[in-house]
């Protein structure tokens, strides 16, 4: 039957996902178009799937240019860019890929607070400048036995404390409804967080339900002893107030795996020696996106021999 079915896939992958893609479907590949608005008009009324992942969303011109489209099946935790309200307007099935890169975003998020903490990356360009010798490097600070606030206490935050929980650390948490599960100390706002915490990981869902979530009041109540680390996305962080709080002091430092514009960042965050920068990496080793991929796959099959999704998530 996949030989049946016609895919849409709006940006490229790895090189071997795409060919096995197009080894196993019918794939239009919008993002070679000259004209993908017209290519659109083309293809669009073949299309049954849209293949994409949390950088290349689906929007609703999209969705809407492909009346047979019965499902959207995304590459990522993340479905923020995909316009979820028209999806459900038009019945159209939505899959992500969760649980499989749990423990790769945790131990980044780990990575991030340490390097941040211990000034590894500082250190590193130290070293490789040649001022070992020449001139004495600033102290960190320590981690063990610290208060870490974690920004969204779902499957990833507790991985995130699992690893905490080796580090000795006291954890709190903010979610929108406190969790029965957990024994972690629960604060009813981020800023009640941020003001509790020495180190701040935010970890929650991205799209318009948290847009600037860590707002200004949040980052000045973590204040210039804390340290912003973010994992989840760049919309949910107030990016011009952390930058300029960063830059006056008021909020000590920050270590950034994601951004507001990807993949541009604030110029002014390229010369802080107190802020880390990944070009969000969070999911990016082979054994993680090996999973990933097969997850796509696993929901296309699906779909495709019975009209459900594995993981979906609309």
């Amino acid at each position: 039957m996949s030989g049946d079915v016609q895919l849409l896939q709006i940006g490229s992958f790895t090189e071997e996902f795409n060919k096995r893609l197009t080894e196993t479907y019918k794939v239009h590949r919008l993002w070679e178009q000259e004209s993908p608005d017209d290519y659109l008009k083309e293809v669009g009324p073949e299309v049954d799937i849209v293949v994409t992942s949390g950088r290349y969303g689906c929007s609703a011109d999209i969705m809407r240019a492909a009346p047979k489209l019965k499902a959207i099946v995304s590459f990522g935790v993340g479905y923020d860019p995909i316009d979820i309200d028209t999806a459900r307007e038009l019945n159209i099935a939505v899959s992500n890929t969760p649980d499989v890169l749990n423990d790769c975003v945790a131990d980044l998020a780990m990575g991030l607070l340490i390097s941040s903490a211990r000034r590894i990356a500082e250190g590193d360009r130290f070293v490789r400048a040649g001022k070992w010798g020449s001139e004495p490097f600033p102290l960190g600070a320590k981690v063990s036995g610290k208060r870490l606030g974690i920004l969204g206490l779902g499957r990833i935050g507790k991985c995130i404390a699992q690893r905490a929980n080796g580090f000795g650390m006291e954890i709190h948490y903010h979610n929108r409804r406190q969790d029965p599960s957990v024994d972690y100390g629960y604060e009813e706002t981020p800023a009640d967080l941020a003001t509790w915490a020495d180190f701040l990981i935010v970890t929650c869902v991205g799209g318009p339900s948290t847009q600037g979530l860590v707002s200004r009041e949040v980052m000045e109540a973590l204040g210039p002893q804390g340290t912003l680390i973010n994992v989840s996305r760049g919309s949910v962080v107030d990016q011009p107030a952390m930058v300029e709080l960063l830059e006056s002091g008021r909020l000590g430092s920050a270590a950034l795996d994601v951004f507001a514009d990807e993949p541009n960042v604030p110029s002014a965050l390229l010369e802080m020696p107190q802020v880390v920068l990944v070009p969000h990496i969070a999911s990016g080793t082979h054994e993680t996106r090996k999973q990933m991929q097969d997850l796509v796959f696993d929901n296309l099959d699906s779909f495709i021999a019975s009209g459900k999704l594995v993981t979906p998530v609309l």
